[in-house]
């Protein structure tokens, strides 16, 4: 009964739009407080607080932010763009195809499904605008590619896995790359499809001379460098996933000198962005423990399991009804908060039934991954939105509809094929 009412009350204060880190902390602290009184309660928020700040492991969400924002400002989102595009721009549906493919790029520095989604759009709608693609399509593809952020590592989303469940983040990011790809293919493939069944929906572009497509891919150079310095690094074990951070902010600076894009201006910005970012994190991260340690003392997990015993589920079943209460909470929460609010309550439960805690984060996160573009939240199709208003709200989420359906039998795929997270993991 009492965290019956303390998720309601949760719910409440998330709908009037109350930052999820004060309602988050402010029940869990008076949660705490019943059982153990306001002492207790408030010495758990000094000692959270304190141990999530000064973690070794947390380390890793402002190196990254910050890769990822000097990245930004360099311009090698638009070089991903463009080099995709003059590979694949001419097909029909290229365009859409080349947001897919430099949305995963760019991603797997940026970390965040909402900047990549912002980014993305600001750079490929206009191109696809010119070459007659419609509405739906080119908003639906930039929309979904902006999703593969929260998948591709670095992730934040894993990161806060991670550190709630104590599980290695540095097998968490391997174990997100497979997954990522497969989201890039099952993207692609319904860009195929949309333009198969709506042939008016795009057209083809100039084809780019071969020495161009040759320039363009030079200018990878950067890009494929630190994917191997960063990714290359964790999974050979040259470097754990913060050493990993603060050589890819380095690398970022090094390569954005290099290039001549390299200003103090852009370094103090970044660091700037980084910073109040990285302080939004800390307060979600330290609500979110809190809530977590008021599901643990209010014995919530075993009794869910008591009723997941009763019920005689299989682990696969147990799997489908977390999945099932995702795709619900999905349709009215916004990603981090579903996944704050959830992870404590299930991974022990999918961990007493033996399930590899790994895996089971590459399912939550895909999951989560689906919320973003399921309405009707779906946060990155309203960050989307922001940046064209001209487009109907209605139009975006019936262009994003072939690419929930790619999601959904993605995450069929990786439910009932375990190796697709866990090869490169047991590999290393």
């Amino acid at each position: 009964m009492v965290m019956s009412i303390a998720f309601a009350v949760l719910l409440v204060m998330l709908f009037l739009r109350i930052p999820i880190a004060i309602a988050t902390g402010l029940v869990g602290i008076c949660g705490l407080a019943y059982y153990q009184g306001w002492s207790a309660a408030f010495s758990q928020l000094g000692m959270i607080g304190t141990e999530t700040v000064l973690s070794y492991e947390f380390a890793v969400i402002p190196l990254f932010i910050l890769m990822g924002n000097i990245i930004s400002r360099s311009g090698l989102a638009e070089e991903l763009y463009n080099a995709t595009h003059a590979l694949v721009g001419h097909f029909k549906g290229g365009l859409a195809i080349t947001t897919i493919g430099a949305s995963g790029g760019f991603s797997t520095f940026c970390g965040s499904s909402f900047a990549t989604a912002a980014t993305m759009t600001r750079i490929a709608y206009p191109s696809m605008k010119k070459y007659g693609y419609s509405d739906g399509l080119a908003t639906g593809s930039i929309a979904a590619g902006g999703t593969l952020g929260i998948l591709i590592p670095p992730s934040i989303a894993l990161v806060f896995y991670g550190i709630i469940t104590e599980t290695d983040i540095g097998k968490l990011f391997v174990a997100g790359v497979i997954p990522g790809i497969l989201g890039v293919l099952f993207y692609i493939a319904a860009v195929l499809y949309v333009v198969h069944v709506k042939k008016d929906s795009a057209a083809g572009s100039e084809e780019v001379p071969f020495r161009e497509k040759l320039l363009a891919l030079r200018q990878l150079w950067a890009f494929s460098l630190l994917i191997i310095l960063v990714l290359g690094g964790i999974y050979f074990g040259f470097f754990s996933p913060t050493e990993a951070a603060g050589v890819g902010s380095v690398g970022a600076i090094a390569i954005t000198m290099i290039r001549g894009r390299f200003t103090w201006k852009k370094l103090r910005d970044a660091v700037e962005d980084s910073a109040a970012t990285t302080v939004a994190l800390v307060a979600i991260l330290i609500g979110s423990l809190i809530f977590a340690n008021l599901v643990n003392v209010s014995n919530l997990p075993f009794y869910i399991v008591s009723w997941i015993e009763g019920l005689n589920l299989s682990l696969l079943g147990v799997i489908l009804v977390i999945i099932l209460i995702y795709f619900i909470l999905g349709a009215v929460l916004e990603s981090i908060s579903m996944l704050l609010l959830t992870v404590p309550v299930f991974y022990p439960i999918v961990s007493g039934m033996g399930m590899d805690l790994i895996w089971f984060g590459i399912i939550v996160v895909v999951a989560t991954e689906i919320s973003l573009i399921t309405p009707p939240v779906g946060l990155n199709v309203f960050v989307l939105k922001s940046v064209v208003p001209d487009v109907d709200l209605k139009v975006i989420f019936k262009g994003v509809f072939p690419f929930l359906i790619a999601d959904i039998f993605r995450l069929a795929l990786i439910i009932l094929v375990p190796g697709l997270s866990l090869f490169l993991v047991e590999l290393m």
